[in-house]
């Protein structure tokens, strides 16, 4: 029996093979195999192109990020420039204001200084004048007074031509 079996396994095998050949089927198992070798080999082209267009993505968000961080570091010390720029104004128009206030301080002084100098010399003229009436009045009766009354409207009469 296991003849039989064997041969009748044999000769089952013997059909597939020549009704495989007669019908060529082993050509359209080729083509169809052919075609997904083929469909295959596209998907795995068009996968390293895929990889490839990310690849260059990639190293142009890179390139994209250096010319940021660059673009960053460039307004942050841009703005500290100017920030040391305004300070240093700043720093100078109070020394400004600090020396104007100084000097109009000083031309407050000397002009209370001016004042009271003119002040003291008024009181000094009021008393002189004070005591020379005093002096005058006790001393200069009769003949002296009226010379002194004389050279004093002669010397009004000068200053007033």
């Amino acid at each position: 029996m296991s003849w039989d079996a064997e041969l009748f396994v044999a000769l089952a095998f013997l059909l597939f093979v020549a009704a495989v050949i007669y019908f060529g089927l082993h050509n359209k198992i080729n083509e169809m195999l052919d075609k997904r070798a083929a469909a295959i080999k596209a998907e795995l082209d068009e996968a390293a192109r895929l990889r490839a267009e990310a690849a260059a993505l990639l190293q142009s968000f890179e390139q994209k990020k250096v010319a940021a961080q660059a673009d960053a570091e460039n307004i942050v010390a841009q703005a500290r420039r100017e920030a040391e720029l305004i300070a240093k104004e700043a720093h100078e128009r109070m020394a400004e204001f600090v020396e104007r206030r100084k000097q109009q301080a000083e031309q407050k002084i000397a002009m209370a200084e001016q004042q009271a100098t003119a002040d003291v010399r008024a009181a000094a003229a009021d008393a002189a004048v004070r005591a020379a009436a005093i002096v005058l009045r006790d001393q200069a009766k009769g003949d002296v007074g009226d010379q002194l009354l004389r050279d004093g409207i002669s010397g009004l009469k000068q200053l007033a031509h």
